[in-house]
């Protein structure tokens, strides 16, 4: 097995540094080829999402994946490779499926239990699958880990009453203002973060939402969705003195508010309070923006304060979910463990039909001409002792498969029987 992760999350890197490796989705394609083109690498998916980015691959033997998938962040994202390097991790093989596993079903989420990895994670391989860069190993292991969300999902119940970003956000609102009732609100950005945050805000009471988005058409149909009020985006700027809230999750690949704009906006509300929650990486809002009186900003690292929420029923349920993937991960192992053992099983099986042969071959020439009855007991006779000749080694070769020494098994069987070819 050669499977190796390396990523950063919101653990190890902050913001800043997060979303400068970020793929957005039309890079993604071509950072997809060129991973797989590079020398070594069989097969890679890439996760890029607000809390992380990771790149899983298999490698051929002999490559140095670290090496591989290090340089090709730092040049697919023109950022220095020392730059980066501190905040990276790396996992490999059993490791690594464990850690797929996990990050399925969310429990290695900046807020343990949210449906959104399962989703951003199925597009990643959804993307690698169109752009040809899965086909084996890491695509049975990707497969087996939406299972195993499922399951876990299923059986724990951790997925209930799940917490996002986006409720996070509007949480923090919440305890900000009180009640949203009498709050306007503006929403900058209507894909799936955005429609998240519209939901909750209905929810907790606010009904005067307003919503823009770069693509119209898109903007119109959340708006309508959500009883919202459509701003066109080229506005939008202009109704922010009156709102009291302003929730930004675009995919903008530069500020859409800087700190000059934002200090026009807070004289034009007369200082009234405006309280800005940028989610979006890269972020969408200038964090010097934070240093003008009245206003209020919090990005996405500062919504891990909202996550204690129910974190005793959620640390009860992730320690169940924890056993269950520790069991599934045992029992994926051990279906490549017996994968990988199938060519020797099939080679000795092979070498032993050929000895066979052989042997028959040498055998009619001393005999001669056998009956039909002759012939049949000799194949008869050597295929049984064959089989009893085959029948201990390849037992134990599916029983070491599984343990942690069983290569050395495997190598053994292998010179014994001359298999090296």
């Amino acid at each position: 097995m050669r499977l190796f992760i390396t990523g950063l999350n919101h653990r190890t890197a902050p913001v800043e540094v997060r979303e400068r490796l970020a793929f957005d989705h039309h890079s993604l394609g071509p950072a997809l080829g060129e991973l797989v083109a590079g020398s070594g690498v069989l097969e890679g998916v890439i996760l890029s999402t607000c809390n992380r980015v990771e790149v899983a691959v298999t490698v051929e033997n002999g490559c140095d994946p670290q090496a591989a998938v290090d340089e090709f962040l730092s040049r697919s994202r023109k950022v220095p490779l020392d730059q980066i390097a501190p905040h990276l991790y790396h996992v490999q093989d059993e490791e690594a499926i464990r850690h797929l596993f996990r990050v399925a079903a969310s429990l290695d989420s900046m807020l343990v239990g949210e449906p959104q990895i399962l989703g951003q994670l199925k597009s990643a391989y959804a993307a690698a699958k169109a752009h040809g860069a899965v086909s084996g190993l890491l695509e049975l292991i990707l497969t087996r880990a939406f299972g195993v969300a499922k399951r876990v999902r299923s059986e724990t119940g951790i997925g209930e009453s799940a917490i996002s970003v986006s409720y996070a956000a509007v949480e923090l609102a919440r305890e900000i203002f009180g009640s949203l009732a009498d709050k306007q609100v503006m929403i900058v950005g209507a894909g799936k973060m955005s429609e998240l945050a519209a939901r909750h805000l209905r929810r907790s009471g606010a009904t005067r939402i307003f919503v823009t988005n770069r693509t119209h058409e898109r903007a119109r149909e959340m708006a309508a969705a959500f009883e919202g009020t459509l701003v066109e985006y080229d506005r939008f700027l202009d109704t922010l003195p009156e709102m009291d809230i302003v929730i930004t999750s675009s995919g903008a690949p530069h500020y859409l508010l800087n700190k000059s704009q934002a200090r026009r906006i807070i004289e034009a509300s007369k200082n009234r309070p405006m309280f800005l929650i940028d989610i979006a990486v890269p972020r969408n809002i200038e964090p010097a923006v934070n240093e003008i009186d009245n206003i209020f900003l919090y990005d996405i690292d500062d919504l891990q304060r909202v996550v204690e929420v129910n974190v005793g029923e959620r640390r009860k349920r992730a320690e169940q979910a924890e056993q269950i993937i520790a069991l599934e991960v045992e029992r994926m192992v051990a279906r490549l463990k017996a994968r990988e053992v199938a060519p020797t099983i099939v080679s000795l099986q092979e070498r032993l039909e050929e000895m066979r042969q052989a042997e028959l071959a040498r055998l009619r020439g001393k005999l001669g001409p056998l009956t039909p009855q002759q012939e049949e007991a000799i194949e008869s006779l050597t295929r049984g002792l064959i089989g009893k000749i085959a029948h201990g080694p390849i037992s134990e070769l599916r029983r070491q498969a599984a343990q942690p020494e069983g290569i050395r098994f495997i190598e053994a069987i292998r010179k014994a029987f001359r298999l090296e070819d």
